[in-house]
């Protein structure tokens, strides 16, 4: 018994190696994003002088534009070997950053660079993200998958807690271009470590008669998702929560640091605090759903997640309403930190190993397009009815979202036998 609940905490042998260069690729890349979020707002705001109204589409039409561009990676991706995609997305990433640096040196910034470079990063960040789960499923066991994935969960917290601080000193000491220039060195060193894992242990990908990509297969992701009794509701449970949830930010920001009076450094700690509660609900996942069983733990903490956001529309000046702030986020961020690897491992599970890629690449689409559009109707319903009765209606609307959970168990859908894989040797 012993002996067996060491082994749940331990990759094998043979998968551990290369797992540990993935995961170090992982959260140097993510610790490079953290430290330079809010890095383009800056220089817009701060180099080319740019208005609200473009700074806040370099955020949301970055996203939905870099969201369609990604259209064609799912089926892309799919039928290649992953590792090469991987590298390929980091540098693709690295060099469109550096890109940034070089034009500021060159008194040559402009705000049409910054958009682009921002759909490229979007983009990109879409194709890794279904090449890196495509290729997690061929490198580890089953058994393995959820102390894999709780580990890039607490790995994303932990990053989450330190970055910006960090971005914020970089920021401070040589302003928001440097910090983009370590975020571009970051996809360089995540490029190198995967570089280092090599590629022996993947299998060879499934190959097609036609070469060309039609215009059916872009929404070959898609249909696999409707077609499945269990993903359908936990795809639009996550495409809705998440785009609720991030739509309500820019009205927390005015309510907080406008009506509310609250110092910014008060503002970012409501909101960097809570993070450990992140790191702490990732890192009870594995053990909750040993116990439990995965598909419990996944409806209730998606339940109990949806559950504190309404809080927010009764935040108040002073110190209470800052501790009633830092409250609901730790409830919120632990139940997500919960929720969100379990949620990765049954995806995962579920999803035949020929279609992960492309099942991937549907959700990072979907879920990037639903946060910019609901972002930009609440920005108007937050001018319509102020920004309280906003957060209030996304809040109540929150709580419907548990509906949308798997609430059966099904059978997994007939997956045929993987192909053998190339010897290493």
């Amino acid at each position: 018994m012993r002996s067996g609940h060491r082994k749940g905490r331990r990759l094998g042998h043979r998968s551990g190696r290369p797992f540990r260069w993935l995961w170090g690729a992982y959260a140097t890349s993510a610790l490079g994003t953290w430290l330079a979020f809010g890095a383009f707002p800056l220089i817009a705001v701060q180099v080319l002088h740019a208005g609200p109204a473009e700074v806040a589409a370099l955020s949301s039409a970055g996203a939905a534009v870099g969201a369609v561009v990604a259209l064609p990676l799912g089926p892309w991706v799919e039928f290649r070997r992953k590792r090469p995609v991987l590298i390929t997305m980091d540098l693709v990433r690295c060099g469109a950053l550096l890109t940034v640096p070089a034009a500021f040196a060159c008194d040559a910034l402009t705000f049409t660079q910054l958009l682009l470079v921002s759909i490229v990063v979007a983009a990109a960040d879409i194709g890794f993200r279904a090449a890196s789960g495509a290729y997690l499923k061929t490198l580890l066991a089953p058994e393995e998958l959820l102390l894999a994935n709780a580990r890039f969960e607490s790995t994303a917290w932990t990053t989450t807690i330190i970055g910006p601080p960090l971005g914020g000193a970089f920021v401070g000491l040589l302003g928001p271009v440097a910090t983009v220039v370590a975020d571009a060195v970051s996809y360089l060193l995540s490029a190198a470590g995967l570089r280092a894992m090599g590629g022996g242990h993947e299998p060879p990908p499934e190959r097609r008669d036609a070469a060309r990509i039609r215009a059916g297969d872009l929404l070959d992701g898609w249909r696999y998702l409707l077609a499945d009794a269990v993903l359908r509701p936990l795809f639009f449970n996550t495409a809705l929560f998440n785009g609720l949830v991030m739509a309500t930010q820019p009205l927390l920001a005015v309510l907080m640091l406008g009506r509310l009076g609250f110092a910014p450094w008060q503002y970012g700690l409501a909101f960097a605090a809570p993070a450990v509660g992140g790191l702490l609900g990732s890192r009870l996942a594995r053990p909750l759903a040993a116990r439990f069983g995965q598909r419990r733990v996944l409806v209730a903490s998606g339940t109990l997640r949806a559950l504190w956001p309404v809080g927010l529309a009764f935040i108040g000046p002073g110190t209470g309403g800052l501790l009633l702030v830092i409250g609901v986020e730790l409830g919120l961020i632990f139940c997500c930190g919960v929720f969100n690897p379990v949620c990765a491992t049954y995806r995962l599970e579920r999803t035949a190993t020929g279609r992960v890629a492309r099942t991937l690449s549907a959700w990072a689409v979907t879920s990037k397009a639903s946060t910019a559009l609901l972002t930009a109707v609440w920005g108007v319903l937050g001018g319509l009815l102020g920004p309280r009765t906003a957060i209030g209606l996304a809040g109540v609307l929150l709580l419907a979202t548990p509906l949308l959970l798997p609430r059966r168990a099904a059978a997994h859908p007939a997956e045929p036998a993987p192909r053998p894989a190339r010897s290493a040797l």
